[in-house]
């Protein structure tokens, strides 16, 4: 399997290069030249397996220049051990006869973005070695939250492998923050940035097309490479989780194996959904894959219009992982559904940059539409459906999974669609401790706590435990106290890795 640049002008080239180059010299995002479609039976054979081995099943087809070996070392070092809780990488939790939610969040960081990036950094070691790279990768990470912290467990320490991480300085919740800021590690580097996420992603990009940067780094025998889902190999991984959620359907006899399944993801970035997609493209019945915004409901307006417009206000919520104006992983989406036309997905990534906004057109609108559903939700019903799903089924939803359980409630009115439907969950709730205890207990319970005074009431109240990850976090040591703005994102990267000296006062921990 070759891998090819949405916009048209980078070579193809191995998985191994594409994982290891992460954006494409081009500005565009590495696709898989072609779909590996599942023969008849393979499905079915996913049913017996353990996770690891449907990791293994799944990976193999699109890492063709891996060996079964080294996949399955990747395999086991990412999801081996204890690096997940005794529920296992992705369980699945029925809310009733027709709807379960595929909770994504029991790995170290207690996000979804643990399957990921608990294994790319596996993957990434084998390329440098595959590919015979000799200079230092330094990964560079924009995060709107839990991406951040994730990318940071997993790179931590890694040999042969640096690792930058920028947030929001106000875009995140404390939680997130005291996560990344108290993280230890030789080889690591976090920046508070002023501004929102699509100010933090646009600078993390504005780097990587650094052409003097780039010359300096690899005078100083370094390269970048990014751990964002605009790498392939963030990506990937995140295909097997939908496998394996059919796959323990068809296991408890909730659906026989060829019946169709809905699946309804909160995302910004548009990479977890388009996960999803990759997923149907390789035989996995999907029935609709329904996509779900918060207030910052860009995809949504999307959907339904075939304009994408960031030329909008941005809005703070209580679901942040969320709060995206620019979702990256849409390019690749656009290039499937075009044909693979990169000369047309290059236009319009340049009339979003030059201009603020594309328009894709009726055609391709109607094309998305027949896969895709829309829909976003409130503040106010984001919280209401919280304490909803904990009042009638005594679950504990964090406030991304909420957005998603509310959109997923508006479809299935709009459309009285039985087909059965997994819920995505993203983010453990204790995450979110002061969102989910408002909405479960109500806003008195929140006077005079914070986030972690408000974790112990949560598991008190709920008898859920604290998750490992978070227990005991507000008494760690902040390691990391650097700030920037967005357009001196590049200036402090330079600071960090000692490519210029660093200002006097400026860089900490």
């Amino acid at each position: 399997m070759r891998y090819v640049s949405t916009r048209g002008g980078t070579p193809a080239m191995s998985s191994a290069e594409a994982i290891k180059t992460g954006l494409a010299p081009d500005g565009g995002l590495f696709v898989p030249e072609g779909h590996p479609v599942l023969a008849t039976g393979e499905l079915s054979s996913l049913i017996g397996m353990t996770y690891k081995e449907r990791a293994g099943f799944i990976l193999s087809r699109y890492l063709t220049d891996f060996t079964e070996s080294e996949i399955a070392m990747c395999v086991e070092n990412a999801y081996g051990g204890t690096r997940f809780d005794k529920q296992g990488v992705a369980p699945l939790v029925h809310l009733d006869g027709r709807l379960s939610v595929l909770e994504l969040w029991h790995g170290p960081t207690c996000a979804f973005k643990d399957v990921a990036l608990q294994i790319l950094p596996q993957f990434m070691t084998e390329a440098m070695k595959k590919t015979g790279e000799n200079r230092e990768i330094v990964i560079l990470v924009a995060t709107s939250g839990d991406t951040g912290k994730a990318a940071l467990e997993g790179f931590a320490d890694v040999p042969g492998t640096r690792i930058a991480v920028f947030y929001p300085d106000e875009g995140v919740s404390e939680v997130q923050k005291r996560q990344m800021i108290t993280q230890e590690g030789s080889n690591v580097h976090v920046v508070g940035v002023s501004g929102n996420f699509d100010d933090t992603q646009t600078g993390v990009k504005r780097i990587f097309s650094d052409a003097a940067l780039a010359e300096a780094m690899d005078r100083a025998g370094l390269v970048f490479s990014s751990a964002n889902s605009i790498n392939w190999g963030r990506l990937v991984p995140q295909i097997v989780y939908y496998f394996s959620a059919y796959a323990d359907l068809c296991r408890e006899n909730r659906i026989q194996c060829g019946d169709p399944v809905n699946f309804v993801v909160p995302t910004g970035n548009f990479g977890n959904i388009l996960a999803a997609w990759y997923a149907m493209s390789m035989g996995l019945p999907v029935g609709r894959l329904i996509c779900a915004s918060n207030a910052n409901h860009i995809l949504t307006d999307f959907m339904e219009t075939g304009v994408y417009d960031r030329r909008r206000d941005f809005h703070k919520t209580v679901s942040p992982s969320m709060d995206i104006l620019i979702s990256s992983n849409l390019e690749r989406l656009l290039y499937e559904m075009s044909g693979k036309d990169a000369e047309k997905v290059a236009s319009w990534m340049k009339s979003l940059s030059v201009t603020g906004a594309y328009n894709v057109g009726t055609e391709m609108k109607e094309h998305i539409a027949k896969l895709f559903y829309g829909g976003w939700t409130s503040e106010d019903d984001t919280l209401k459906t919280i304490h909803s799903v904990w009042k009638e089924h005594h679950y504990v939803a964090d406030t991304h999974t909420a957005v998603a359980l509310n959109v997923y409630n508006g479809y299935l009115a709009e459309t009285n669609d039985k087909t059965v439907t997994v819920l995505v969950s993203t983010a453990s709730p204790f995450k979110f401790s002061d969102s989910v205890a408002g909405a479960l207990f109500g806003a008195g319970v929140l006077e005079g706590k914070d986030e972690f005074e408000l974790l112990d009431l949560l598991s008190e109240r709920t008898q859920w435990p604290v998750p490992a990850g978070l227990a005991g976090l507000r008494d760690r040591e902040i390691l990391h106290k650097v700030h920037a703005t967005a357009e001196g994102m590049a200036l402090t990267v330079s600071r960090l890795l000692g490519i210029i000296p660093a200002a006097e006062g400026e860089i900490h921990g």
